[in-house]
């Protein structure tokens, strides 16, 4: 039986080599769809459609970008028919582990020496974020990151960070300078605000008194990024 032949029928009475756990044991995570790995987490479908319709009927709610669908809240997901608070939790705890892994392998790099090579760290974690938050990155004599912190959390349209914890952080952690990133978020502008300067400038200043200096702040979305250094705003 073809595949196209089981779209509509439970998966388990689908051809072993086309059911997704079964596939994904026999041909590899790599030959499985979008909407068969959505499947596997989901477990199963409703009582007039399998797992994978299911899943392709979530996928083109968020224009089959998995970027978006990770942008969904839980009590989105759960307006979905055939989605409850299992299904919903399953879902967003998988894409955010999705999104770590990401922030995980750019920390393998042992230097940075670019914005690209910041906004490759911070725009996975936070660019695509429904709220604002405020991160710090330290750094040793040869640009080699010692650790990354987040410094501030808020609302919407703003976000609050306080200058002590980026110090104490910093100092605590022997940093010969370091790096603010925030995102700009659900507008997408790039621009700095005032507040934005305002608050790099203060940064650079208080950091300086204690022999550490501010390379960049980088302000990103999900898409791209602006670099206080790059625009000679430092």
């Amino acid at each position: 039986m073809m595949y196209e032949e089981n779209l509509h029928r439970p998966i388990n009475t689908w051809n072993e080599d086309d059911r997704p756990r079964e596939k994904l044991q026999l041909k590899g995570k790599h030959n499985l769809s979008d909407a068969e790995l959505i499947a596997i987490l989901l477990g199963s479908g409703t009582r007039k459609e399998s797992a994978v319709d299911l899943a392709r009927r979530i996928l083109e709610l968020a224009d089959n970008n998995l970027v978006e669908l990770g942008k969904l809240s839980l009590s989105q997901l759960q307006r979905i028919s055939g989605v409850g608070p299992v299904k919903a939790i399953t879902l967003t705890a998988a894409l955010e582990l999705g999104s770590r892994r990401q922030v995980s392998s750019s920390k393998t790099k042992k230097k940075v020496s670019t914005s690209q090579d910041i906004y490759e760290i911070f725009g996975p974690r936070i660019g695509d974020l429904n709220h604002e938050e405020f991160w710090l990155m330290c750094l040793n004599r040869n640009n080699a990151i010692i650790g990354t912190t987040r410094v501030g959390s808020g609302g919407i349209s703003a976000t609050v960070a306080d200058i002590r914890i980026m110090l104490k952080y910093a100092i605590e952690n022997y940093a010969s300078s370091m790096i603010l990133c925030h995102n700009h978020h659900p507008s997408g502008n790039l621009n700095p605000s005032n507040a934005d300067i305002k608050l790099t400038t203060a940064v650079k200043d208080a950091a300086s008194l204690m022999d550490i200096a501010l390379l960049d702040h980088i302000i990103v979305t999900d898409s791209s990024y602006y670099s206080f250094a790059d625009e000679k705003m430092l």
